[in-house]
């Protein structure tokens, strides 16, 4: 009679060391997004929470605080009511039942779309960057160039926009004297603010020149914001990794050309600080 062959027990570990594995995993991933959540800018939590409220009415009667939300106000008790909701998902929208529990529920933020949750963004952003373009007003001020720097925003940056004639003489991309001055102040400005990238535009008017140096005014406006890149990289502490630099010539007029006044608007150095978050 043959023999039966003894079990022998499978290579490799045991069952249970799988499951317990991925057990341990899980505990992990679940305590490094705690701690990563501990680590949240309170401030621009707040600011990003406030904007969805007004943007897209992510909580009930205009709170503007998680605390004040609906669902967090009520407790644990609320948890209860969000577990019969979501078992309730399931069953037919015409009844009465569900639809009293899709009213209670009517300021959870479930249907927030992605252009929604972008315009909440731009106004946070934009909020973010008025206050910048304040704060750099009342120091062009105390540095007495107030008058020789227009200041602007958008929601992606801060602008800073000098007269081509406080810089440069005519046709020429050589910096004045008394530029480099208003340069000096300029660079602390951006070592104090300016958190990601820098950049730097050449504009001019649209009337043709042509000289031994430059052919037209792509290439004197691209010198001239060559001239302040290597300016600010020679001068201040900013990493040239974040300093763009280009020559627009007069592609993007701000004023109207066929006047002095205008063609002398036009004629500028346009210097940008994006807003990282962007």
């Amino acid at each position: 009679m043959a023999k039966r062959k003894e079990d022998t027990p499978a290579p490799g570990s045991p069952a249970w060391m799988a499951t317990f594995s991925d057990l341990m995993n899980l505990l992990l991933c679940f305590f490094v997004m705690l701690f990563a959540m501990s680590n949240m800018d309170e401030a621009k939590l707040a600011a990003l929470v406030a904007a969805m409220n007004n943007t897209v009415s992510v909580f009930e009667a205009g709170s503007n605080a998680i605390g004040d939300g609906f669902l967090v106000s009520n407790g644990v008790s609320q948890l209860n009511e969000l577990d019969q909701y979501i078992n309730s998902t399931g069953k037919q929208a015409d009844s009465s039942t569900d639809g009293e529990q899709m009213e209670e529920f009517e300021g959870f933020p479930e249907n927030v779309t992605a252009q929604q949750l972008q315009q909440a963004l731009d106004a946070l952003s934009l909020q973010e960057n008025e206050e910048l373009a304040e704060e750099v007003e009342q120091v062009l001020r105390e540095e007495s160039i107030g008058d020789q720097v227009d200041v602007d925003f958008t929601a992606q940056y801060v602008e800073l926009t000098l007269n081509g004639a406080l810089l440069f003489d005519s046709a020429s991309a050589e910096l004045k004297p008394d530029a480099k001055t208003v340069l000096d102040k300029i660079g602390g400005i951006l070592e104090k603010y300016s958190q990601g990238t820098v950049e730097i535009e050449g504009h001019t008017d649209n009337v043709p020149m042509a000289s031994e140096k430059y052919a037209d005014n792509e290439e004197l406006s691209s010198a001239r914001a060559l001239s302040v890149f290597y300016y600010l990289v020679d001068h201040t502490y900013l990493d040239p990794v974040n300093l763009q630099h280009a020559g627009m010539g007069e592609r993007k007029p701000i004023a109207d050309n066929d006047t002095p006044e205008g063609r002398r608007s036009n004629r500028r150095v346009e210097i940008r600080m994006y807003n990282p978050s962007r």
